[in-house]
């Protein structure tokens, strides 16, 4: 198999068709479609199949296409590593984050990043760790500041944990029961929540069915963002369930507050994530320094939204 053999399977995997794929490539389409023939003949398996809307692959096309991208993902890396060491060092890092640090901690670490490896181009996913751990597993992603849960698949993936915090229950700052203090006044509510699939169970139960509270299903809602959520929460009596230090972000602090509830709710993680065996590129392994760095700057800052911040906040570094 050779390189471009590869970069052909892959961007028409991405592109859906050999015309788009060789317009991305700045080849000719008969350059794409002889890269996949060599391929195909080689392996001696059929890796597409064309239909009227443009080619899909195969299952032999599927499986490849997971090891190419992470051949190619090394590959990369590679050449950024060798360029920093060469005092050139140019390329693109890919990271997952948390949305909460995202608008808290990020700006600071781009910041400082881009100081120290200034022709390092950053494409950064926010989302929550059913997002981030596809392009973990298929190599289009070096590492993720996520959510660390017993649902991290512990074969495939490592993580190094660097604070933990408190989820609450929250609701806008006029909300009708804003004066509740337990679970089971809010049962006839509805409720708005952003968690993947896999998840469901386990918010069910850390929100309500550990306290012995039942809640019809049709009450609980789901938003995927954190932005979707936050405005049906200010403009709706919707409640919602919250990381904690999110509570101190101004666009959030301003229209959302906690509810003081007597039971207690779960305790999550926030750690670097990264496959299994992988060891961090030069580019990658900055990132996480300067995230350290910050946080570590951080937590001893007096200023105020600092201060906020990290009150919520118990460092494990």
């Amino acid at each position: 198999m050779k390189l471009h053999q590869l970069r052909a399977l892959v961007m028409i995997a991405d592109c859906g068709s050999i015309r788009a794929a060789a317009r991305q490539l700045e080849v000719s389409q008969t350059a794409v479609a002889k890269a996949l023939r060599e391929l195909e003949e080689q392996l001696q398996l059929p890796l597409l199949v064309r239909n009227a809307s443009g080619v899909v692959l195969t299952q032999y096309g599927q499986s490849l296409l997971q090891h190419a991208r992470q051949m190619l993902s090394q590959l990369e890396r590679a050449q950024l590593e060798l360029a920093h060491l060469s005092d050139q060092a140019q390329g693109q890092l890919r990271l997952g984050i948390s949305p909460w640090m995202g608008m808290t901690l990020l700006p600071d670490v781009v910041t400082l990043f881009r100081q120290r490896m200034p022709k390092v181009r950053l494409e950064i996913f926010e989302g929550l760790m059913a997002v981030t751990l596809p392009r973990l597993r298929d190599g289009t992603m070096e590492f993720a500041v996520g959510l660390v849960s017993s649902l991290l698949p512990r074969p495939e993936f490592v993580s190094e944990p660097i604070f933990s915090y408190r989820m609450a229950v929250v609701a806008r700052r006029d909300h009708p029961r804003r004066a509740s203090r337990s679970i089971h006044q809010l049962l006839d509510q509805d409720w708005v929540v952003n968690y993947p699939d896999a998840s469901h169970e386990g918010l069910m139960t850390e929100l309500f069915w550990q306290h012995g509270a039942q809640i019809d299903m049709q009450h609980i809602h789901r938003a995927h963002s954190p932005q979707l959520t936050l405005s049906l929460i200010e403009q709706t009596d919707m409640l919602s369930y919250f990381p904690e230090p999110m509570l101190t972000v101004p666009i959030y602090r301003e229209r959302v507050a906690r509810l003081d509830l007597a039971e207690t709710f779960a305790t999550d993680v926030i750690g670097i994530v990264t496959p299994r065996n992988a060891q961090l590129g030069v580019a990658a392994q900055c990132f996480v320094d300067c995230l350290l760095q910050v946080i570590r700057r951080r937590a001893r800052s007096a200023r105020a939204e600092d201060v906020a911040l990290f009150d919520t906040l118990a460092l494990l570094i």
